[in-house]
């Protein structure tokens, strides 16, 4: 009777361990809100012309969906991490301390970050990185001792500069942990700042203090967090027309009829400014895979395949139709190459 009470314990045990490793046949992603569309039409693509489920990718931003891709290996874990910005050392050293250590990391393409405006205001915005970095930093230097910083007074575009509307400066932008959060405030606010010398200076003499200053978003309701649902913001914009929104290109791509983009330095985001590098706020996308879920997830070389495939990414894929700006032939090769074969991030 012992016996067999343990046998069929034993049986359970293996039972549930089978139903665990078979617990998922799908592939899940999770990751950047902009770089969700372009993954979300590459595996409806898959989905249907390939006997593999389509998979499942999720929104959950940036830095949340590298919190959940560094959290272990295993079913419960997701195989793929979008990202609108590259993995910080500080994520990579956590998913090495969670046994997740051979990442792939591939970039996908270019985007650019927009300060959207809805098309009801007959006057287009005209916008530099100096004016963005005042209008939206928590501190400020003092325009009366251009040397001291002061938490930011602005209230309205024009006290900032006679030339720019007076109107209340709003904008609604994602939150701490977007990819598109770090990038602009990285590109946009840090581009304004360094702007003033004195800051600049700081860079090489208190790198802390300089990042402090150049990367703060004020809290006092100019800057509105909206979430990691950049279809949102779309909204918001239509409702409230003095307003700006901060999101990736694609979605300015995706709603020409209904929003603008600023022109950021003179400089129009569009898809050939941001693949020529003259718009200044434009940054690379990438995807990161676990390795080692390749072989326990079934179609994750597939994926990859049609990911890095001409078809979607090249001059005149799908992906392109999409809004992404595709990279020139010879980085498509280099990663193509680190997607099919598989090959790991070393260090960063």
């Amino acid at each position: 009777m012992k016996l067999k009470s343990l046998s069929i314990t034993a049986l359970l045990a293996a039972l549930s361990f089978n139903l665990q490793a078979a617990g998922r046949d799908y592939i899940y992603v999770v990751g950047s809100s902009t770089v969700y569309p372009f993954t979300t039409t590459v595996a409806e693509r898959f989905g249907k012309s390939t006997a593999f489920p389509t998979p499942k990718v999720e929104s959950t931003g940036t830095g949340g969906g590298m919190k959940l891709f560094c959290a272990g290996i295993g079913v419960q874990h997701p195989d793929l991490s979008n990202a609108s910005r590259r993995i910080k050392k500080s994520e990579f050293e956590n998913c090495r301390k969670h046994g997740v250590k051979d990442i792939v990391e591939i970039k996908i393409g270019y985007d650019g970050i927009v300060l959207a405006y809805s098309r009801k205001p007959p006057q287009p915005w005209t916008l530099t990185r100096r004016q963005i970095f005042l209008a939206l930093a928590k501190e400020v230097p003092d325009p009366r001792n251009p040397g001291k910083l002061i938490a930011n007074p602005y209230k309205q575009w024009n006290e900032i500069d006679a030339s720019l509307p007076a109107i209340a400066i709003k904008a609604y932008g994602p939150p701490p942990t977007s990819g598109t959060r770090d990038a602009f405030v990285e590109l946009a606010m840090e581009g304004g700042c360094k702007t003033f010398d004195w800051i600049k200076a700081l860079k090489k003499e208190d790198k802390h203090r300089y990042k402090s200053i150049c990367h703060a978003i004020r809290e006092d309701g100019a800057y509105v967090e909206a979430g990691e649902n950049d279809n949102l913001i779309v909204q918001k914009l239509e409702a409230d027309p003095n307003a700006l929104g901060i999101f990736g290109f694609s979605f300015l791509d995706q709603n020409i009829d209904k929003i603008n983009g600023a022109r950021i330095d003179g400089i129009e985001p569009t898809f050939g400014n941001i693949a020529e590098g003259t718009y200044p706020v434009s940054r690379p996308l990438f995807i990161y895979v676990k390795k080692a879920h390749v072989g326990l997830i079934p179609g994750i070389p597939q994926f990859l395949d049609e990911y890095t495939s001409e078809k979607a990414w090249g001059d005149e894929g799908y992906l392109a139709d999409k809004g992404l700006i595709p990279m020139p032939q010879e980085e498509r090769e280099k990663y193509r190459k680190i997607a099919i074969e598989l090959i790991p991030l070393q260090s960063l």
